[in-house]
């Protein structure tokens, strides 16, 4: 019986697979997407290249191909294979570029802006909010569009009360969970339509972050999360918005995946005299209409650089120079032209500049640059800092108040244990009031009852402590305009940024029950009532000083001479540095830098100079005036990696005195010294009656590039050398030194940079000039005597006792005629 039942389910099996000579169609019962299944023998094998051909464009454009209705059948799924196999061998080779050129239109639709004007962007603490600006042309404004960022976050952020909101023109476009430790979350948000306008968009992040377990201040330092600006961008639907209509376009440059700006010069008579002039101011007013952080120049020759975000190419000459490379309109044969224009090889948006002269170049650059001029002499209200950080920094000039919602705080109510917001206002470059002045901050706040004593609020400049408010009612209280005094000495000429920073301190967080963390009611409220007074300050130039020319780009941006500028060699490398020094100059001086070309120190005159070039072409009066050993001339050679370091002849030195100097007593004195500088804010140099001469000083070959001020050599003027011991050292040492993160550490006589070690050293002033800026007035000489008797200690005691003495004398002489006598 078992066989006889085996034997009829064979032959049933065996019929009904004869029977079946077609596929059999589930089209119409297979879910949606599913794949069909076809029998191997139905699609010929030769059809391969039209399945691999779409791997060119975006994904969703190869799906719907994959998975087509017609597809599921064999007897549409051969036609259409048929025509491919048999006209692929013939397709000529000059259609190929054709093809790629619509395969690609897909993918160049989505176009992208990256946003991140940092290298690293990071959102920490409890509480965290940055905001700045991006320009946007009227193409891209009007475009749909998308923002995108992908973040990773500390494992020890509680997602369940952690929150990252975006902004864009201070309207919330999305909020994001914060839980993403593993690895980087990709999040997209769509833009309401009209949101974007042309012109400046400002884009916020604010990050609400709590610890997972622990409640104490500490633990809040281990928060943080990192925002990604390679895939930080926003993406518009339209090809049209990567279309640049006007000069005006320039604004728009953006930023590139590591937040820097690039602007690529091509000029194929560069070497020609009379061009550099010329090319410079064109690099000061595309710094100036960029206004970006992270600006580098570059100029070459013979080809055009590959396109990419943030970067701008822009070719400079006359149509018949720039033949070899692009074909300039016919309008540029008879009129200066300036204007942006596509490469037909590769599709980009190039800016030309072009006309039949120079001297009509020349005419094309003022076109784009007379927009960012400046009379010098005309006071500037705003140092320009939205690019990076929203809004810009007032200036400070003297005695002036300012409410916090003037410099951009809002009014924040807060539940966690470590509070902290900032604000920027710019110092003028002829601040003098480091060692006596104070400012006040006026402080509307309020915290809450469980707030114990212990508490307190800190306030930082430029990220050094300059005051603490204790906390030490109970019960809660109001703040109206609370006084908190803030010292002067860590201001300085520029950007300035004031940190104010709340303790708070709980009996719920010493017991740390579950929940804690999350808790959402208000520990602590900051008011934009708040102001911050700056009171009078003594208003007096020093030469040298290179925080003011980091800071304003003094004493350049005020000359109404032209700047003697010499340039040792005009090749590619040292035209690169000199014009990405010059653009960030620009920028912080808020206008282009008239420059005057000279060929020898001898033409300087009693203007103010500056030397830019490798350290072997410098010339030696410029050296001897910072008091630079003119021996480095030959021995300034970095090392190389594998080359063993020869001993320096001051490191020797050092090591010597230290062996035969040192013992317990020069270790105890040292201590006191210490002790006495941090408690007592004294020095060895404020121990003197006059300041000490200046030391010579040679470049360690650890470094690699330096600027250097000093006097002029007849007094009048200040000298700035920029220098390396190359010409690619000078250009890696001048992109280095202008990114935000170091361009605010130039300070003092020398500023040196170490490309190996990415440390930047400054050497102090030991003794400058005063230069005076205003008129005379008592009062601006009285805030001067004070701060220089407040820097000079000893002096101060010495005219002190003087003092004394003359009172004494002069009171003694008058008892001595009115007294009574015995």
């Amino acid at each position: 019986m078992k066989s006889l039942l085996s034997a009829l389910i064979f032959l049933l099996g065996a019929t009904i697979a004869h029977a079946q000579t077609a596929p059999f169609d589930m089209s119409g019962e297979r879910p949606k997407g599913a794949k069909p299944i076809v029998p191997e023998t139905v699609i010929p094998r030769p059809t391969a290249p039209q399945t691999t051909t779409p791997q060119v464009t975006t994904p969703k454009v190869a799906t719907p191909q994959v998975a087509t209705p017609q597809a599921t059948t064999p007897k549409t799924s051969k036609p259409q294979m048929d025509p491919p196999q048999a006209t692929m061998p013939v397709i000529p080779a000059q259609t190929i570029p054709a093809v790629k050129q619509v395969i690609a239109t897909p993918a160049a639709a989505d176009f992208r802006r990256y946003v991140v004007p940092f290298t690293d962007f990071r959102l920490q603490g409890e509480y965290d909010r940055k905001s700045w600006s991006i320009y946007l042309t009227p193409e891209q404004a009007a475009a749909p569009a998308k923002f995108n960022f992908a973040y990773q976050n500390a494992v020890v952020v509680a997602p369940e009360a952690s929150q990252l909101t975006i902004f864009l023109n201070n309207r919330p476009i999305g909020q994001q969970q914060i839980g993403s430790p593993d690895s980087a979350s990709a999040i997209s948000f769509d833009i309401p339509h009209g949101l974007l306008q042309p012109g400046a968009n400002v884009v916020t992040f604010e990050a609400t972050q709590r610890h997972r377990t622990d409640c104490n201040i500490q633990s809040t330092y281990e928060l943080w999360s990192d925002i990604d600006p390679a895939k930080t961008y926003l993406s518009f639907g339209e090809q049209d918005a990567q279309r640049l209509s006007s000069t005006d376009a320039i604004r728009a440059i953006g930023v590139d995946g590591a937040g820097k700006t690039e602007f690529n010069l091509v000029v194929p008579a560069l070497a020609q005299p009379g061009t550099t002039k010329p090319l410079l101011r064109l690099a000061q007013g595309l710094s100036l209409l960029s206004g970006m952080p992270n600006e580098t120049f570059s100029f070459s020759t013979d080809s055009l650089p590959p396109p990419g975000p943030g970067k701008m190419t822009v070719l400079v000459g006359t149509p018949a120079e720039l033949q070899p490379l692009f074909s300039a309109p016919v309008a540029a044969q008879t009129a200066a032209l300036a204007t942006f224009v596509k490469d037909p090889r590769t599709g980009s948006t190039i800016l030309l500049i072009s006309g039949p002269s120079w001297q009509a170049v020349s005419g094309a650059i003022d076109t784009i640059v007379s927009p960012t001029d400046r009379d010098p002499t005309v006071r500037r209200d705003t140092l320009v800092t939205q690019r990076w950080t929203a809004p810009d920094a007032p200036f400070l000039f003297s005695d002036t108040n300012l409410s916090f919602s003037q410099l951009g705080i809002n009014t924040t109510e807060f539940s966690g244990r470590r509070f902290h917001t900032s604000f920027n206002v710019a110092i003028p470059s002829d601040f003098y009031a480091n060692a006596y002045g104070e400012a006040t901050i006026l402080l509307d706040a309020a915290y809450a009852k469980n707030v114990l004593p212990g508490s307190h609020i800190d306030v930082y400049v430029n990220g050094s402590i300059a005051t603490t408010k204790p906390i030490t009612a109970t019960g809660g209280g109001i703040f109206r305009h609370l006084p908190i005094r803030v010292t002067m000495r860590h201001f300085k000429p520029g950007l300035n940024t004031v940190t104010l920073e709340a303790m708070l301190l709980t009996n719920e967080d010493q017991a740390c029950v579950p929940a804690t963390t999350s808790s959402t009611t208000p520990r602590f409220a900051l008011f934009d009532t708040s102001q911050f007074h700056m009171p009078d300050f003594a208003r007096v130039a020093q030469r040298p000083n290179l925080a003011a020319l980091a800071g304003t780009s003094y004493p350049y941006n005020r000359g109404l001479m032209p700047v003697a500028l010499f340039i040792d060699r005009t090749d590619t490398d040292t035209l690169s540095a000199t014009a990405t020094l010059l653009g960030q100059m620009a920028v912080v001086a808020g206008h282009p830098i008239d420059l005057d070309l000279i060929a020898s120190p001898s033409g300087v005159g009693n203007r103010d100079a500056i030397f830019v070039g490798s350290i072997s072409q410098m010339p030696t009066t410029a050296l001897s005036q910072m008091n630079i050993a003119t021996a480095s001339q030959a021995s300034w050679r970095p090392v190389t990696s594998g080359q063993g370091g020869q001993p320096e002849t001051a490191v020797t030195f050092d090591e010597w005195r230290s062996r035969i100097g040192g013992g317990v007593l020069q270790h105890q004195i040292s201590r006191f010294q210490d002790w006495m500088r941090r408690n007592f804010d004294i020095s060895l140099s404020s121990l003197q009656f006059m300041p000490g001469a200046e030391r010579v000083f040679t470049p360690s070959n650890i470094n690699s590039f330096m600027i250097a001020q000093g006097t002029s050599a007849t007094g009048e003027s200040s000298w700035t050398i920029v220098t390396a011991p190359s010409a690619k050292d000078l250009r890696a040492g001048a992109e280095a030194i202008t990114s935000q993160v170091d361009w605010p550490k130039i300070a003092g006589h020398i500023t040196v940079y170490s490309g190996k070690t990415g440390k930047v050293e400054t050497v102090p002033v030991s003794r400058f000039d005063f230069v005076m800026t205003q008129p005379w007035s008592f009062t601006n000489y009285r805030l001067i005597a004070a701060n220089w008797l407040s820097t000079n200690i000893l002096s101060y005691a010495f005219l002190l006792i003087i003092l004394f003495l003359l009172i004494g004398v002069a009171t003694s002489g008058i008892l001595a005629k009115i007294g009574r006598r015995g």
